[in-house]
């Protein structure tokens, strides 16, 4: 009997395959938007449940039926705005020309960055092509046992009268998650996967074992390359290296629920987490990342067209968390 064909594992589209730089995901795009409040929003991923809901899709074959599908949490305490920071565009890119601070900021902060002394005043800007927001998170505020905040930049919709106006009203301020998302909205996540350290190509690639009687090695490539080819291996060629801890982002989730954590108090806690003290997001399917790790969520750039704005009616939420 012949054995079943399976194609190498491992796309060619990410690459190289090395460890992100920081423990959280750099945002290197925005979509376009007419509101004046931010684009994005951090929280702390929870785990995996599901949930049984009515499904309403107009050309499903369960419609009006109930069914179960897989959700991710997200706990998502409110973010503190830190500064305004102000762009000029030269060309094809933007440098920052001023940056206004909070005037009252967290002590956590101390343990992020060190404190500045002095900040300048919004009549101190003259000249900008666009605004955009530092917040920082309050993990102190979780169960995570978290004390250093994580600090990110946001865009924001809307004009550029409008932005200088949002600024100037929630500078140093809170804000929270109902602020800036809705239930059935599309959103793009930016997070860092779950680290699997160095691993051999078997496992990296998917290749498969050789024969007990192959030269040298089973758990390896079949072939490095051509004989002519001076000793150069491309590379395509499947090898040992990192695997995991990779930024990624993912397209088009759906936010399914928006909810406070009192809506979901489980005794002792989700597996891996905890308790969720603060507002939640129950987003459709898998997002990456192990539990705990802090997942950035942005309005999606290129939203699916056939997914409904509403969200099907909620019957049950599990909360077994499954990881």
């Amino acid at each position: 009997m012949p054995s079943p064909g399976k194609p190498r594992s491992g796309s060619m589209q990410f690459w190289p395959r090395k460890r992100a730089n920081r423990i959280y995901a750099r945002v290197r795009h925005w979509a376009e938007s007419k509101d004046a409040k931010p684009l994005g929003f951090a929280g702390y991923k929870v785990g995996m449940t599901h949930m049984i809901v009515i499904d309403n899709g107009p050309n499903s074959l369960t419609k009006n039926e109930e069914i179960s599908i897989p959700v991710t949490l997200i706990e998502c305490p409110p973010m503190k705005v830190f500064s305004a920071r102000f762009y000029k565009k030269e060309g094809y890119a933007s440098r920052v020309v001023s940056e206004v601070l909070a005037e009252k900021l967290d002590k956590e902060l101390e343990r992020k960055i060190t404190m500045p002394k002095k900040s300048k005043k919004f009549d101190d800007v003259k000249d900008f092509d666009d605004i955009k927001i530092t917040l920082y998170t309050q993990p102190k505020l979780t169960g995570i046992g978290k004390k250093k905040p994580d600090m990110i930049e946001l865009a924001l919709g809307g004009s550029k009268e409008e932005k200088l106006n949002f600024v100037k009203e929630n500078l140093g301020k809170e804000i929270n998650i109902d602020n800036v998302f809705q239930p059935g909205n599309q959103i793009d996540i930016h997070a860092v996967t779950k680290g699997k350290g160095f691993q051999g190509p078997v496992k990296r690639f998917g290749v498969h074992l050789r024969s007990h009687k192959s030269e040298k090695v089973i758990r390896g490539p079949g072939s490095l390359g051509a004989w002519n080819a001076q000793g150069h291996i491309m590379w395509r060629v499947a090898h040992a290296g990192q695997m995991g801890f990779h930024q990624r982002t993912e397209y088009n989730k759906w936010i399914m629920k928006i909810s406070k954590g009192e809506e979901v108090k489980v005794k002792g806690g989700f597996i891996r987490f905890g308790v969720i003290k603060n507002p939640f997001i129950a987003v459709k399917g898998s997002i990456a990342g192990p539990a705990k790790r802090i997942i950035i969520f942005t309005k999606a750039q290129r939203p699916n067209k056939k997914l409904s704005a509403n969200v099907p009616e909620i019957k049950y939420l599990s909360l077994e968390s499954k990881q």
